[in-house]
């Protein structure tokens, strides 16, 4: 099942869009002369640029929520064809975009794996499962194609020795959160991915064992980034560059407060927003995912999914860069000015 020259034929047409539309780099300002950054969030999650703006962190901005998205990538499309300010997605799909040709930039990491957040990919507990060999002809489940689950599977797969015909063998469906542990007890598949609150229950209810996470492929590893136009860069610096700022604290404070402390403010913000929904999730919550303190972006977590592209002939060798894709510049924690287990806001800060 190869998904790659469709999605970058929908993203080349998103990108022909956005040049007709001439998608405007201005952005709109409150009474007070704070720049609106428009973004979207998900339903039951409270997002780091949220938690950011009920801390305090921003001083130029105010968020500008336009409603819920559905996926990283549709997210960053969001972003490309000018709906919203800001938006987030697995790195792979962030460098397919770019390599669309659509002008934006990745400007903080945004989720990953770490000690207390992974996706890990389940088969039943008596499955004949154990090995990616065993995967060849079967199908495996996950909430999206073409983002973060489908880029695991496959790199696991081409890791463990699986040619390419082999590897095309392998069916990759989507199923909904909510419905991936059911598909996979009812061996509507054979495996599952899972994570956060489905992660949870599922593993707590048994019967189910990890085939493998994605902790194990790369270690504590950021996965997504957060990424604006250019244009919106171009004309909006100073608004950038206090999104990330306040954003990079929002992500420290998760790292370095207590996690009751930090579901304790998350519930609170769920109900001061009155969306009308199910703040379960939250409860479920066990850490940032993202190991670097602060989100700094690493060069190696873009390069990875651009070297991967390039080995399965999507992109040209030498037809993107990492350190092209992204920059550090806004993010305060990028000097390495801050020592594990400072806290968040600039105080503790010392000089190595």
């Amino acid at each position: 099942m190869r998904l790659s020259h469709s999605v970058l034929a929908m993203l080349s047409a998103l990108v022909l869009a956005l040049t007709a539309c001439g998608a405007s780099g201005e952005s709109a300002r409150t009474e007070d002369g704070r720049t609106l950054v428009r973004y979207q969030g998900w339903a039951g999650e409270v997002e780091p640029q949220e938690l950011a703006e009920d801390l305090g962190y921003y001083q130029k901005i105010k968020l500008d929520w336009v409603g819920n998205t559905t996926s990283g990538p549709q997210d960053i499309q969001s972003v490309a064809t000018g709906d919203i300010d800001v938006g987030e997605a697995f790195n792979g799909a962030v460098v397919k975009l770019n390599a669309a040709g659509a002008p934006i930039t990745s400007v903080l990491s945004s989720y990953g794996a770490d000690d207390g957040e992974y996706t890990g990919y389940f088969v039943l507990q008596d499955s004949p499962i154990h090995s990616a060999r065993d995967l060849i002809g079967k199908k495996v489940g996950m909430n999206t194609l073409g983002a973060h689950h489908e880029f695991l599977v496959r790199e696991w797969l081409a890791q463990q020795g699986l040619t390419s015909d082999e590897i095309k063998t392998v069916t990759l469906t989507v199923v909904p959160p909510v419905n991936t542990e059911q598909a996979l007890r009812e061996k509507q598949i054979d495996v599952a991915a899972l994570n956060t609150i489905w992660r949870e229950t599922a593993t707590a209810r048994g019967g189910i064992r990890p085939l493998f996470t994605d902790k194990a492929l790369f270690g504590a590893f950021s996965y997504g980034t957060y990424v604006v136009r250019d244009d919106y860069l171009a004309e909006n610096r100073d608004a950038v560059a206090d999104y990330v700022q306040g954003t990079a604290r929002a992500i420290r404070w998760t790292q370095v407060t207590p996690r009751d402390e930090v579901v304790t403010k998350f519930r609170d913000i769920i109900a001061k927003r009155h969306r009308n929904e199910d703040s379960r999730t939250i409860e479920y919550w066990r850490s940032s995912g993202i190991p670097a303190p602060g989100g700094v972006i690493a060069e190696r977590e873009l390069q990875t999914w651009i070297d991967w592209l390039v080995r399965n002939g999507e992109l040209k060798d030498g037809q993107l860069t990492a350190e092209d894709l992204y920059t550090n510049e806004f993010n305060p924690y990028a000097n390495g000015a801050y020592p594990e287990g400072s806290g968040p806001d600039g105080k503790a800060l010392v000089r190595r």
